[in-house]
């Protein structure tokens, strides 16, 4: 599956993530022919973002997805508590408008299947998996296809299209490429990631524990806990040193009913994140438009970096599909979608960067327990009293600040 049998097409997209694939599907179903390659040879890699919110299981509905979409293995929440060293803060999402009450948590490679099997029954619709790009095609300046690595046979492919999608992450090769760089924000931690296994008596939903030790995300998959530590930026090495027992001291700290099983935990298994907030101040090149992580990358706060991507992919769709038929898009086109969603990444970023100053600010050092108690943060503080303010939380984590619907040219995808 590492190449692709044509050699033009209307559409080609590098990276076959969320955004990647959400594209590909809504195109291939509007009958634009669309490419999709993604790097490596499957989906199948841990400690993705996997929050999937109330915005997307809708849009997963108008693409008559959402019941294939709920029998998969997923974490479902109704309410999530933010607990704070004095206190607790709550996003309730029992009143969200629509069908869904939840936001749910599934293991990204899973959601990715869906989607790829979904937009594999569209004709118009290729995928090359093992493919990686190296190379842009170019006339006089304006990018016009790629040139990709089957990595299963050693060869190099040429790929013509009239729109390269950048979707291939905060890495992104195609905007390496293009010479872009993406202007980047402070962020005051890092992220380790680890599996605990789970035992009778934990509990049962996700935990968000906030701390001066850390912050500490907890999430329930089955058999295992997947533990996402916020620490000081930087401080990955020194955490892990002396065989992690910072690490151990931390979880058992924060999560007092795994303290049982952190003499198991191996250090090699402990894999660091080095989280960052950037954005891009151009989304697009002539012929060329970046989305998702590749234009703005997210920090893991909230769980918005999944979603935001995939609404990043519907309006794409839906502002170029009919420049995508006619066969050239402008770059009057391109900057329409960066109009869209720049805003909305905009202050979401921007409240990220807050919620990072406020929540984990960086007292952590890899072998004390960290400094005084963290509080919550103001204002929610005060706005925690208010007795409507978990549900309008919830509905802002849920929905996002421009949610993007099927609608105009994608519509009739809804009756798919």
């Amino acid at each position: 599956m590492g190449s692709i049998a044509r050699t033009s097409l209307s559409c080609v997209v590098a990276g076959g993530g969320p955004a990647g694939m959400v594209l590909g599907l809504l195109l291939a179903r509007s009958g634009v022919e669309v490419a999709v390659l993604e790097k490596y040879p499957d989906f199948l890699r841990d400690f993705r973002g996997d929050t999937v919110h109330a915005s997307t299981l809708g849009l997963l509905d108008q693409l008559g997805l959402g019941e294939r979409f709920a029998r998969l293995p997923q974490q479902r929440e109704r309410r999530l508590r933010m607990r704070f060293d004095d206190g607790a803060v709550t996003e309730d999402f029992t009143r969200l408008p629509g069908r869904h009450q939840h936001i749910a948590l599934v293991p990204q490679w899973d959601f990715l299947n869906l989607l790829a099997e979904a937009a594999s029954a569209a004709p118009a619709f290729h995928l090359a998996q093992n493919a990686e790009v190296t190379d842009l095609i170019t006339t006089e300046g304006r990018v016009g296809g790629v040139r990709y690595l089957d990595k299963d046979t050693g060869l190099t492919h040429r790929l013509d299209a009239p729109l390269v999608v950048a979707a291939d992450g905060r890495h992104s090769t195609v905007r390496r490429l293009l010479g872009l760089r993406p202007r980047a924000a402070t962020a005051p931690h890092d992220c380790l990631y680890v599996r605990v296994p789970r035992a009778a008596g934990d509990p049962d939903g996700t935990m968000l524990r906030f701390s001066s030790s850390g912050g500490l995300i907890m999430i329930n998959r089955g058999d295992y806990w997947q533990v996402a530590l916020l620490i000081g930026k930087g401080t990955a090495d020194a955490a892990r040193a002396d065989d992690a027992a910072w690490v151990r001291r931390t979880i058992a700290r924060l999560a007092p009913y795994t303290q049982d099983r952190m003499a198991a935990l191996d250090p090699h298994d402990i894999a660091a994140l080095q989280i960052r907030i950037d954005r891009l101040d151009r989304w697009w090149a002539p012929g060329a438009l970046l989305i998702g992580d590749a234009a703005h990358a997210m920090s893991p706060i909230a769980g918005v970096g999944i979603n935001l991507a995939i609404q990043d992919a519907v309006a794409t769709a839906r502002i170029l599909l009919p420049a995508l038929r006619r066969g050239h898009v402008t770059d009057r086109d391109l900057a329409r979608v960066q109009r869209r969603r720049q805003w909305p990444t905009v202050l979401t970023q921007l409240a990220q960067r807050r919620a990072q100053e406020s929540f984990v600010a960086a007292r952590i050092d890899a072998a004390g327990t960290g400094g005084p108690p963290l509080r919550i943060p103001q204002p929610l503080r005060t706005l925690r009293h208010w007795r409507g303010f978990p549900h309008l939380f919830g509905r802002i984590v849920a929905f996002g600040l421009r949610p993007e619907r099927l609608t105009g040219p994608l519509e009739p995808l809804s009756h798919a």
